[in-house]
């Protein structure tokens, strides 16, 4: 006689995953709190209930902006050294970062997490950073999807996924086609590497550099490996909306993500028009030269793989860096500094000066 089957013995723990929802309740409920009104349901539902009356208000011509991306193997990094938090801070930041650039206010937020096995630890870890990422940007985290995919996921991986969604009046979509030439660029800092990169960073510091997870080289001055490749992404919502907020007249913004400062600021151009970004004017984070020092990487290569320190371009008339600096003078790790020019019969991003 055969021995008794069940989903559990088949690889997966339904009640692992039911003491994870259990954990996560009280994370997810803070968020909802940005909204008290609008989240008609909670966790367990079929699907999330979002009331749009309040955020319509005021709009006369609504128009609904989406988004949604992961972290990519930055997830690596995380799990060998145990720090899951960050990552559901990243998730939140890199997702919404997208939508903010466009002027768009984002309300809701779902989540995948997909996992070889489900640590409830983990997932509360992850959906606490989530939800902390969502009160700072006014976010309603509304559900999402955790999956345990033994035959899917080898041991010891993990996946998230984001989605967020937002809204912006027609007449306030920041799309970037009144730029012209002679409009300044303006950056705002990244934290480091955000959520992009990672696979040749985890090369060449892991395979190439031989560093250890917890390693302090001396061009980090003092700080590990992991403290640097896993310092949160930006969350730029806030800051973003106070500059909207405060009627700066931008005219464009691009998140510096996957492609860098080459692939992205292009993004936002008109045809016909390039950029110039000077060098000279910033100081990436220690972390990029060291990675550069150890794959002797050409400066092209590094500035369309990471963002070397900015995370945020902002395009409009030139004299606008008091008044943006104003309007992030409440965020104290954030700066912003003009970054270059918009040039006419050009293409794509040019760099001069040096760094």
């Amino acid at each position: 006689m055969s021995s008794k089957v069940d989903y559990k013995s088949a690889g997966v723990d339904i009640e692992a995953g039911n003491e994870a929802v259990r954990r996560i309740k009280r994370h997810v409920a803070e968020t909802h709190k940005q909204h008290p009104s609008a989240v008609l349901t909670g966790l367990g539902s079929f699907g999330a209930l979002f009331a749009l009356g309040d955020a319509l208000k005021g709009l006369k011509d609504p128009v609904m902006v989406q988004s949604t991306d992961g972290v990519g193997t930055k997830s690596k990094v995380t799990v060998m050294a145990g720090r899951y938090e960050e990552l559901g801070h990243d998730l939140v930041s890199a997702v919404a970062g997208d939508i903010v650039v466009m002027g768009a206010r984002p309300l809701t937020f779902l989540d995948y997490l997909g996992f070889h096995k489900t640590d409830p630890e983990i997932v509360e870890a992850l959906v606490r950073g989530m939800s902390a990422a969502c009160v700072e940007a006014g976010i309603a985290l509304v559900g999402g999807e955790t999956a345990e995919m033994p035959a899917v996921y080898a041991e010891g991986d993990l996946d998230v996924v984001g989605f967020v969604t937002g809204v912006v009046d027609r007449e306030r979509l920041l799309t970037g086609e009144n730029i012209v030439a002679g409009d300044a660029l303006y950056a705002i800092n990244s934290s480091g590497l955000h959520t992009n990169g990672f696979s040749l960073a985890r090369k060449l510091i892991f395979e190439i550099g031989g560093y250890a997870i917890d390693a302090r080289p001396e061009e980090l001055a003092g700080k590990s490996i992991a403290d640097v490749l896993l310092a949160p992404h930006t969350n730029y919502v806030a800051p973003v909306r106070n500059i909207l907020g405060a009627g700066i007249p931008v005219k464009g913004m691009a998140h510096i993500t996957g492609g860098g400062l080459v692939e992205n600021v292009p993004r936002i151009l008109p045809d016909g028009l390039g950029v110039v970004i000077d060098r000279a004017t910033w100081k990436p984070q220690p972390i990029f030269a060291l990675m550069q020092r150890l794959g002797n990487i050409d400066d092209t290569e590094m500035h369309r793989t990471f963002n070397m320190g900015v995370g945020l371009v902002l395009i409009g008339p030139p004299g606008l860096q008091g008044e943006l600096a104003a309007a992030i003078a409440s965020f104290p790790a954030l700066r912003v500094w003009e970054l270059g020019r918009v040039e006419a019969n050009a293409k794509g991003v040019r760099f001069g000066g040096v760094n």
